[in-house]
């Protein structure tokens, strides 16, 4: 029988799954609490709140909810449809685990496996013509980021003036989504703008091409976007450059149109020559060229061993079995004993016909073709001829963007507690460093300085990847597997398409246990309702030898008997047949 998953191991698998959040939940509180309790018992430094002064400029001090309000509006899907409510909770509270700062406070996702949404308006709208644009968070995953988004939106101002910050949601226009996101295999720091086509008036998305990785890590992150007005960009992660390029050059799909397209009304001409070579028409089969060889042929190098037993089956019958009593032959067929393993081949280097080996003809050349030459009628390959795009424009300056009223996180996350903190909107580089150096540099110092502490009184560091990641498969196989199936289930159940799409790994792994669990079924029915097994060939053959001259020797037997009792009475002498009448007489007497 193959072997498969046996159905115990997949209905625990599924019981896990059913159940793995809210035991990650459970866990993710202890461990919290365990790291807590270990943390530095030196005192952290104060938080002070800063002196710079930026358009917008949040650090979520006492009267934070007098600027950002959650929104109660329903998130529609990609037909229009309401899909879900923003039931997320948000709160704003200090962090509970790797503290950096005493004090510091932060705006936190409370809500596992559900939609968030929350936003605040800026002073005055952002207008960024002829600027630096500088974008700069903090990102805390207090329990780590499986599947889920932690990016900003910078909300386009007209919007802003014509909607309620209740009713932000996913179809809120915006300028500008910067930040991380991460489901499963993917895992990158998105930075998106849309741009208004000048022609038309409608607005596209501009994708950046190979964005960096995200760092996934309990440590705070410092995400950094900068948009010059040379149209150059750059990413910085801690402080260090992720990614660079130009709005103009690295985004999908482009900001501007070719200006020139293919005419489809141009059709190749018939007699038009593709192709760049052609067999060597001058070329003949060499005459020792036999194309007839075959590829292998046997070695003759190769004897067969001298305890091989040719005439030996590697089968036989199984001596121990008996016909059973219920087997009807003219319904059943012929009884034929199962077989074993011929008990002469377990010392002997094999049984049966002896086949030489196989060893590729050094003689096989194969088919002849004749050897190609540039084709002296090549025209190249054939494109049709371009024309005006009639859609075409040209915008050197996508970095204007349109004003920028408002920012928001719009969300969905399988893990909570993921904490913002720090935000910076404005156009001085200088000015995002500068708050960089008095918040995020310290407070990054100090949770470094207490990781390792804890590291140190582990027995056994988490292991990490190439990217410095920490793995959690090489921590707790079971319950990374437990937890990325529940993932893969709350995604299917709002999404499938995105399920597939951002989880191939778990929907393979689905399909493969499934696969192997109804194989293992289906060789378990097989074998116990399949009939007696048919014996092979040599076997077969063995038992009608058998079976033949039993039947012969049965049939000479009957003949001897019938020569002997013809040769009796042919040679019977005449006494006997005498003495067999006056016998026969007395029998018949005594009956009368």
């Amino acid at each position: 029988m193959r072997a498969g998953i046996p159905i115990s191991a997949v209905a625990a698998l599924l019981l896990v799954s059913h159940h793995g959040l809210a035991v990650a939940d459970e866990l993710d509180d202890v461990i919290a609490a365990d790291e807590s309790a270990s943390s530095t018992t030196v005192a952290l430094p104060q938080f002070t709140p800063t002196s710079l002064k930026a358009p917008f400029l949040e650090q979520f001090t006492s009267n934070w909810s007098e600027r950002w309000t959650p929104s109660s509006a329903k998130k529609d899907d990609k037909d229009g449809k309401e899909e879900m409510s923003y039931v997320g909770k948000w709160s704003v509270e200090e962090p509970t685990v790797l503290k950096g700062l005493a004090q510091d406070l932060g705006l936190v996702l409370k809500s596992p496996a559900a939609h968030h949404a929350i936003s605040a308006p800026f002073p005055e709208p952002i207008d960024n013509t002829d600027k630096t644009l500088v974008v700069q968070y903090e990102v805390k995953l207090q329990k780590g980021l499986e599947c889920g988004g932690a990016y900003l939106k910078l909300l386009s101002a007209d919007t802003v003036a014509g909607v309620e910050a209740q009713e932000f949601s996913n179809n809120t226009p915006y300028q500008i989504m910067f930040g991380p996101d991460k489901c499963g295999a993917t895992n990158k720091v998105h930075f998106i703008f849309r741009h208004r086509n000048p022609k038309t008036g409608e607005y596209e998305e501009k994708h950046l091409t190979a964005p960096p990785p995200s760092k996934i890590t309990k440590l705070s992150t410092l995400y950094t976007l900068i948009v010059n007005p040379d149209q150059t960009f750059e990413i910085r992660i801690n402080g260090d450059k992720a990614k660079s390029g130009s709005l103009l050059e690295n985004f999908t799909p482009a900001v501007n149109p070719a200006a020139e397209i293919p005419d489809l009304e141009d059709l190749k001409p018939a007699d038009w020559v593709d192709t760049p070579q052609i067999p060597d028409p001058t070329a003949t089969k060499p005459a020792d060229w036999d194309e007839d060889a075959p590829m292998t042929v046997p070695d003759m190098d190769v004897e067969k061993p001298e305890d091989w037993l040719e005439e030996e089956p590697e089968y036989i019958p199984d001596p121990d079995a008996e016909k059973p009593e219920d087997w009807d032959d003219e319904e059943d067929g012929d009884w034929i004993a199962p077989t074993v393993p011929n008990p002469k081949c377990e010392t002997a280097s094999g049984c049966g016909p002896w086949i030489r080996p196989l060893k590729r003809n050094p003689d096989y050349k194969g088919k002849w073709s004749a050897p190609l030459i540039p084709n002296p009628d090549y025209k190249g390959i054939w494109e049709p001829r371009k024309i005006a795009n009639p859609d075409y424009y040209e915008d050197l300056t996508p970095s204007n963007f349109e004003p920028i009223g408002a920012i928001g996180f719009e969300l969905w996350t399988m893990q909570n507690d993921i904490l913002f903190d720090n935000i910076y909107v404005g156009h001085s580089v200088e000015d995002a460093e500068a708050l960089a150096e008095e918040t995020w540099k310290v407070k990054y110092a100090n949770e470094k300085a207490e990781e390792e502490q804890n590291i140190k009184a582990t027995p056994e560091p988490p292991k990490q990847d190439s990217k410095g990641n920490v793995s959690p498969w090489k921590e707790d196989p079971l319950g990374y597997a437990s937890q990325q199936l529940d993932m893969f289930y709350q995604i299917f159940i709002r999404d499938p398409r995105s399920a597939l799409e951002m989880m191939p790994e778990v929907a393979t792994a689905i399909i493969v246990g499934l696969v192997s669990l109804l194989a293992t079924i289906g060789g378990l029915l097989a074998w116990l309702t399949a009939p007696a097994a048919k014996p092979s060939q040599v076997v077969k053959k063995a038992a009608e030898n058998v079976k033949a001259d039993a039947k012969a020797k049965k049939e000479q037997g009957q003949v001897v008997e019938k020569e002997r009792i013809v040769a009796e009475e042919t040679t019977a002498s005449p006494v006997a047949l005498a003495e067999e009448e006056k016998v026969t007489r007395r029998s018949t007497r005594r009956a009368e």
